[in-house]
């Protein structure tokens, strides 16, 4: 097997079914070799154990495989090791080889790679043995593994060393601990770890022709967290208090980061420390962890992770008010301040979005973290001014939507605009919009300012005080002028959404059941004018897009089913829903059904609104022709089976027989499920027949045959559209069963019953004497008793 793969080996690149059979090969290989492992331990044969185990782990030297199919065989040879170790350490422990000499046989093994993955292994229970200090073992083997340089095969092999030894560590309180110097060996393992793992990855984008750069990248990208383990495991060493994250552990992470060059490797790391390591430690080491920002490569997104940082320290301030007086302490917001300052300066091509969007999330931490200080936003204020000026107008619409969070934030934070003309540098900064932009957003935010009394709960005012006629009339008002607001730039009326809701959603629960449907119909009549674009497009600075749309309605419907007034929650996912199936977002279609169906079972308990509600999920799910088979079978069956838990059996008849629809449409490509059809229906039937069973036993006489007529005339619906399991028989069968039914002894006269039955039958002779295919269909029912 051994020789199969090698020949593998030599074959010539190929595509991804080459890798698949080069993956198929070195699994093959891995599980050959160890089943002869197997044997070997099982006869406690050591040679023959380390000569297979170490032919296993040559199937890890391969150069063929991306990381992803690496890794899948990483994992198998992984799995095996376990084993062997758990072996080396019972033979340890039984006394039949000492650990010592079985440290120095592995080191015999003939290639680099497996003669290093068995040292990690017997290493690990050369520690577990404590016949040597752990640190001496891991420097040992954290130096070892500098035998293997090629990135991909390095990259996995320390990842090995950090997953065997992580519970090992020379750690306060760990029962490897030594010395008072333990802690330090602790600590300068895991960081050469990091160190060298970092270099073997950044290497990587080096390697291979130019052309194939992009696709190294995303390799890469699959490969980071190997890397990112190791500050994981840092900051869960108990003795990396803040000094020595302060003095040590920072400055040398920092170090690599910066020296590294690479804007990947640059960019998830930092990301890595601020995600790993405690706030309080950011916050003490601000000035620190800032310094390195302007150092970074300008392609890397700066933007990003410091708004990361500046967030989760806000975070941090708002969950323990205790530690504010800290954050004045180290002057948190002038350093921040000053790093953006920097990194700007240390960019000179940074886009203007990127610049402007620094200084939203500078000023969003500033009003969380020191609201009562104006002056420091004035300050955010003033310098993005500076950073624009000699610049004209915006007419980048990313940097125009930044702007306008800018000079939103203080307004949603005071609720007062009072307050914001007191920033002197508020007006410079709406200088810099576009007149469009500026006219839209200042006309809409004064609208809504100058009617805040309508849509909003005023301090010291007493809805209850209103008389409920006048307060409909001016909620009423208030969606009239909704959908009154419109504009033919796409963009615009977007925001001009974005901004209604902003204001609705904080008008108190009586209001919401007025605004929320007009904001939700002004928005889906956008949506039907963007119909066709394409609905994939994320984030938060794109144009806009039904997808987009969708996102905000559904954060306005929740507030609504909050308030609570589920019924009409429903109503409004069910018209996402539909607009969403003609918008081909089958994803987003499908997420709309799945809250209505919360909605119905948590929230709707009153049965006639219940039946309402299932009757609207029927209707809107038999004209959705958007869902896959999978998808469409799931929502199918909760929905028959909501129909069948009604509470009355007229009900759930009814609901069931209607459900029928759902599997038999005349749309092109619609759905047309025969047997599932008649399965409705003769679930309808025997549903019908029982609520005449109960009639007759609760009444002592049977219950009008109304159900049966009605499902009479389902069948001769269904007749009509050709429904192979139709039959004239079938119809025949349940003329015969009503008329029985109506001639019971125990049967009650009902004229309106009977008329129903009666024309029915009629319409049954009207297409006899159609003639034609249809005549010919109705020719073998007999209506005549």
């Amino acid at each position: 097997m051994a020789a199969a793969s090698a020949a593998v080996r030599m074959l010539p690149d190929g595509g991804a079914d080459d890798e698949e059979r080069w993956l198929a090969e070195g699994i093959a290989g891995v599980q050959q070799n160890a089943f002869y492992m197997h044997r070997a331990l099982d006869s406690n044969n050591l040679k023959d154990a380390l000569k297979y185990s170490a032919q296993m782990l040559s199937e890890l030297r391969t150069s063929r495989l991306s990381p992803h199919k690496y890794y899948e065989l990483y994992m198998r040879a992984f799995d095996e090791m376990r084993k062997l170790e758990m072996f080396f350490r019972e033979e340890t422990r039984r006394g039949s080889c000492s650990v010592v000499d079985l440290y120095e046989l592995v080191q015999h093994a003939g290639n680099v790679l497996p003669r290093l993955y068995l040292l990690c292994t017997v290493g690990s229970v050369y520690i577990k043995s404590k016949e040597a200090p752990a640190k001496d073992v891991l420097k040992d083997l954290v130096e070892m593994c500098r035998g293997i340089q090629h990135p991909l095969r390095g990259l996995f092999l320390r990842s090995y060393l950090s997953q065997i030894s992580r519970d090992k560590l020379p750690d306060i309180g760990s029962e490897y601990e030594g010395d008072a110097e333990s802690i330090n060996d602790a600590v300068e393992f895991v960081l050469q770890n990091f160190i060298e793992m970092n270099k073997l990855w950044v290497r990587m984008q080096h390697q291979g022709p130019v052309r194939e750069k992009e696709k190294r990248g995303k390799e890469r990208n699959e490969l980071r967290d190997l890397v990112g383990k190791n500050l994981h495991v840092l900051s869960q060493i108990e003795g990396v208090d803040l000094d020595m994250y302060k003095e040590t552990v920072l400055p040398r992470i920092l170090e690599q980061v910066v020296n590294c060059k690479d804007d990947l490797a640059q960019f998830y790391l930092m990301d890595c420390i601020i995600q790993v390591f405690p706030d309080e430690y950011h916050l003490q080491t601000l000035e620190t962890l800032l310094s390195a920002f302007p150092q970074l490569q300008p392609s890397v997104d700066i933007k990003t992770v410091l708004s990361q940082l500046m967030d989760r320290l806000s975070n941090y301030a708002a969950s323990s008010p205790e530690v504010l007086p800290e954050f004045l302490q180290v002057e948190a917001f002038a350093k921040f301040s000053n790093a953006i300052g920097k990194v700007i300066e240390a960019q000179p091509d940074m886009p203007v979005v990127g610049a402007v969007t620094l200084y939203v999330s500078l000023l969003t931490f500033t009003l969380r973290v020191h609201p009562d200080r104006l002056d420091y936003v004035d300050q955010v204020l003033g310098a993005c001014v500076k950073k624009l000026s000699g610049k004209a107008k915006l007419e980048d619409s990313r940097a125009t939507k930044q702007i306008i969070a800018l000079l939103s934030a203080p307004l949603e934070k005071y609720s007062n605009i009072v307050t914001a003309l007191e920033l002197s540098n508020y007006p410079r900064v709406m200088d810099y919009l576009d007149n469009a932009t500026t006219k839209v957003m200042a006309v809409i935010e004064a609208l809504f300012d100058l009617i805040k009394g309508l849509i909003k709960d005023m301090d010291g005012a007493q809805d209850d005080e209103l008389d409920e006629e006048d307060f409909k009339e001016e909620q009423n008002s208030v969606a009239r002028l909704i959908h009154m607001l419109h504009n033919d730039d796409h963009e615009e009326m977007l925001k001009i959404l974005c901004t209604v809701q902003k204001h609705i959603l904080l008008g108190g629960p009586k209001r919401l059941t007025f605004t929320v449907p007009s904001l939700v119909f002004s928005a889906l009549k956008l949506v039907r004018r963007l119909q066709g674009q394409d609905g994939d497009v994320t984030g938060e600075d794109v144009p806009a897009t039904p997808k987009k749309i969708f996102q905000i309605l559904h954060q306005t419907i929740e507030a609504l089913s909050c308030v609570p007034s589920p019924e009409l929650a429903l109503r409004l996912y069910l018209q996402c829903a539909e607009a969403a199936n003609d918008c081909d977002l089958e994803p987003v279609a499908y997420e709309f059904f799945t809250q209505a169906f919360i909605l119905y079972e948590e929230e709707i308990a009153d049965s006639k609104a219940q039946i309402t509600a299932i009757h609207l999920i029927i209707g809107t799910l038999q004209r959705m022709n958007i869902f896959g088979v999978e998808n469409r079978d799931t929502l199918t069956h909760k929905t028959t089976g909501y129909s069948a838990k009604l509470l009355k059996k007229p009900d759930q008849c009814r609901a069931v027989y209607a459900c029928s629809h759902l599997f038999w449409t005349d749309d092109q490509d619609g759905i047309m499920d025969g047997e599932r059809v008649l399965l409705c229906l003769k679930r309808a039937l025997r549903i019908a027949n029982a609520a005449q069973q109960m009639a007759n036993a609760t009444r002592g006489s049977s219950g009008s045959v109304t159900l049966f007529i009605e499902i009479l005339n389902k069948y001769l619906y269904f007749f009509e559209k050709g429904i192979p399991q139709i039959t004239n028989t079938v119809i025949q069968d349940l003329i015969e069963l009503i008329r029985t039914e109506q001639q019971s002894d125990n049967a009650v006269a009902d004229p309106s019953t009977e008329a129903f039955f009666s024309s029915t039958l009629r319409y049954i002779e009207f297409q006899k004497q159609k003639g034609g295919n249809i005549g010919e269909k109705y020719e073998q029912i007999k209506t005549s008793s």
